[in-house]
């Protein structure tokens, strides 16, 4: 069974939760407000502005709320293209999107095009459902061949093993440094560990915000990798 198989038995698996997720819970709108806060420091520091005129590549686009998001922030959305692997999730990006959004389904390793097409190849919460290493460079190579000079990487994902999810696995900085081995790295800690806001949130959500501001206690990393 190929790395790509595996991947979509470990989404078939996790169906069922990712179908309860509740987007009103506090625990994880917070968590998505910290995300928007560093990826709104990013947009202010990569030196890419203005945005609308930055093509940007999503791998694992999923259902499309990140690049929602990234369209609210300021992207064009005919210089947007998502690609993911799951044709359910296809279609409901498709639906969700505005038309001049290019979603397209397959396999990230076989993403069309001409090198250095991109000036970003975003990617969040994919690489920690990869368990093959050499099929993680082998994407990690493909993205980085798809980002112009100038331009890079930009990667979210959390950085500590789940011990109650065998399918996932973490990703911390030095293997992303690794992964791209010719990039410059800049990185910041981004959402409470969920474990840990599950229970504040419980007390008070506005202890989420208090939780929050002790890095040592933020699970993922926003990386911009510059080419």
């Amino acid at each position: 069974m190929s790395e790509t198989d595996r991947v979509r038995e470990r989404y078939e698996r996790r169906r069922e939760v990712d179908r309860s997720y509740d987007n009103l819970a506090p625990e994880h709108y917070l968590a998505g407000q910290a995300k928007d806060r560093a990826l709104a420091h990013w947009m202010r520091t990569c030196g890419l502005a203005p945005l609308r005129e930055r093509r940007l590549l999503d791998i694992g686009c999923g259902s499309a709320g990140d690049l929602l998001g990234l369209i609210r922030m300021g992207f064009e959305p005919s210089n947007l293209v998502g690609y993911e692997l799951l044709s359910e999730r296809v279609a409901d990006a498709r639906h969700r999107l505005p038309r001049a959004v290019r979603i397209e389904c397959g396999d990230a390793l076989e993403v069309p095009g001409p090198q250095e097409s991109f000036d970003i190849v975003y990617q969040s919460l994919v690489f920690t459902s990869l368990l093959d290493d050499a099929y993680q460079q082998r994407l990690a190579d493909r993205m980085w061949s798809l980002a112009r000079p100038g331009g890079g990487i930009l990667w979210f994902d959390f950085v500590y093993d789940n011990p109650r999810n065998r399918d996932v696995r973490g990703v911390p900085v030095k293997r992303v440094r690794d992964l791209f081995p010719h990039g410059e790295l800049r990185s910041w800690r981004v959402e409470l560990a969920p474990p840990l806001a599950r229970r504040v949130v419980r007390v008070h959500p506005k202890l989420y915000t208090v939780f929050n501001a002790v890095a040592l206690l933020r699970t993922h990393v926003l990386c911009w990798i510059k080419k």
